[in-house]
C-alpha cells in the first residue's frame, strides 16, 4: 500500500496538504465553540443546535452552487482559493462576538467557504485519478485533513493549560490561515474530458443514474441523526471533562481517523464501498446510543472517542468515493454539490432536533434518535440501493 501511496498524483498530496493545515487551524476553535458559548456567552444546547445546523445548511447549498458552476466552467482553482480565503477570515472574528448571534454569524461565514471549496475539491480528485485509486486517494485526504484535526486541538488544549484564554487562542486561528491560502494559489485545475460536456442541471436529478438518487436518499436518512460533532463535546462536558480535556477528547477522535481512514478507504476498493458503509453507520449507532447512557465522572469517553474516529475513517472517504462510482467523471462537480447539500442541509434539522430532545427531554433521547436513523440507514443502504456499475458492492 505505501507504493500505491507514494504512485498518487501531486495533486492529491498537495490538497491533503492544504486539508491537514486548515484543519488544524479550524480544529483549534471547533471543540471551544461550546465552551465559548456556555462560559462566556452563556448559551445552552438550542443556541448550539440553531448555530451549527444554519451554518452547514446554508454551505450545503453553496456546495452544490459551486459544483453545478465548476462543472460548466471547467475551472476549480478560483473556488478553491475563495473558499479557504473566506473561511480563514471568518475563523478567528469569533474571538470579538459578544453574543451567539455573532458566533452564528461567523460560524455561518467560515460554512460559506468551505461551500465554495468542497465540491470543486472533490471534483479535482475525482479527475486526478484511476477509478480502482478513488478509495486510496479520497481517503488519504481524509487522513490528512483528520491529523490536521488531531493537531489542531493539541494546540488548543496547550494553549489553555498555559493560562491563555478563550479568545486568544481562537485569534491564533489566522496564523495557519495565511499558509492555507498561500498554498492554495499552487492548485491545478483539473483536465476535462472535451467530448464529454457537463449534464443539464436539473432539481429532480434525473440526469444522474437511480443508485445514486437512492443513496442520497438513504444518506439524507442517516444525516437526520447525524447532528453536529459538537454535541458529543457538549456531552463530555455534561459529565465532568474540563475545558482543557475536552479538545483533547476531540484530538482522540481525530488521531483515530486519521491513522485508520486511508488503509479503510483503499480496501473499500477491493471490498466494497456499501459494505464498509454499513459497518461504520452500525458503528455509529452503537457509539451514539453509548453516549447517551453516560455516567457522571466516567472514563468512557475516551474509548467512546476512539471508537467514534473508527467510524469517521470507515465512511468519510468511502461516501465520497462511491458518489465518483455512481456518476460520470464530467459530472463529478455536480453530484458531490448534491452530495454535499444532502450531508449539510438534513444537519439543520437534525441539529435542531437533537438540542430539542436534549433540552426538552434528556440527552439519552437525543442520541438514541441519532442511533435509530443510523441503523435504519444501514439497511436501506444494503437492500434498496443498487449496487454499483463501477466497483464492488
Amino acid at each position: 500500500m505505501i507504493a500505491a501511496i507514494r504512485a498518487l498524483p501531486r495533486t492529491v498530496w498537495l490538497l491533503g496538504l492544504i486539508s491537514l493545515i486548515n484543519d488544524s487551524a479550524s480544529e483549534m476553535i471547533y471543540p471551544l465553540v461550546p465552551l465559548y458559548l456556555t462560559s462566556v456567552l452563556l448559551a445552552g444546547p438550542r443556541a448550539l443546535g440553531v448555530i451549527e445546523g444554519i451554518a452547514e445548511a446554508v454551505s450545503s447549498l453553496l456546495k452544490l452552487v459551486a459544483g453545478v458552476l465548476a462543472d460548466r466552467t471547467r475551472k476549480v482553482k478560483p473556488w478553491v482559493i475563495g473558499g479557504y480565503a473566506l473561511a480563514g477570515i471568518a475563523r478567528p472574528l469569533i474571538a470579538f462576538s459578544t453574543s451567539w448571534i455573532g458566533v452564528l454569524a461567523c460560524r455561518v461565514a467560515d460554512r460559506i467557504g468551505k461551500g465554495l471549496r468542497t465540491a470543486p475539491r472533490d471534483a479535482l480528485l475525482t479527475l486526478s485519478v484511476a477509478a480502482d485509486q478513488r478509495g486510496l486517494a479520497f481517503g488519504l485526504h481524509r487522513a490528512l485533513d483528520n491529523f490536521g484535526a488531531v493537531v489542531g486541538p493539541l494546540v488548543a488544549a496547550g494553549l489553555l493549560a498555559l493560562g491563555l484564554s478563550l479568545r486568544t487562542v481562537i485569534l491564533g486561528a489566522f496564523v495557519p490561515a495565511v499558509l492555507v491560502f498561500w498554498l492554495s494559489l499552487a492548485v491545478p485545475d483539473p483536465q476535462y474530458q472535451v467530448a464529454a460536456p457537463p449534464l443539464r442541471f436539473t432539481w429532480n436529478l434525473r440526469e444522474f443514474p437511480p443508485a445514486f438518487r437512492r443513496y442520497l436518499v438513504v444518506l439524507a436518512l442517516f444525516m437526520l441523526g447525524n447532528s453536529s460533532n459538537m454535541f458529543l463535546l457538549l456531552r463530555a462536558q455534561d459529565v465532568g471533562f474540563g475545558p482543557s480535556e475536552v479538545p483533547v477528547l476531540w484530538s482522540l477522535t481525530s488521531l483515530v481517523a486519521a491513522a485508520l481512514s486511508t488503509p479503510l478507504s483503499a480496501w473499500s476498493d477491493r471490498l466494497g464501498r456499501r459494505r464498509l458503509l454499513i459497518a461504520g453507520w452500525s458503528v455509529y449507532a452503537v457509539v451514539y446510543l453509548s453516549f447517551g447512557l453516560l455516567p457522571a465522572r466516567s472514563w468512557l469517553p475516551w474509548p467512546m472517542f476512539a471508537v467514534y474516529g473508527l467510524f469517521l475513517a470507515a465512511t468519510e472517504g468511502v461516501e465520497r468515493a462511491l458518489v465518483a462510482d455512481l456518476v460520470p467523471p464530467s459530472n463529478a462537480g455536480t453530484a458531490f454539490g448534491w452530495y454535499n447539500l444532502t450531508v449539510g442541509a438534513f444537519l439543520l434539522p437534525a441539529s435542531v432536533l437533537f438540542g430539542w430532545l436534549w433540552s426538552t427531554f434528556a440527552p439519552l433521547a437525543a442520541f438514541a434518535f441519532g442511533a435509530g436513523c443510523a441503523l435504519a440507514a444501514a439497511l436501506l443502504l444494503r437492500f434498496w440501493v443498487p449496487a454499483s456499475d463501477r466497483a464492488p458492492t
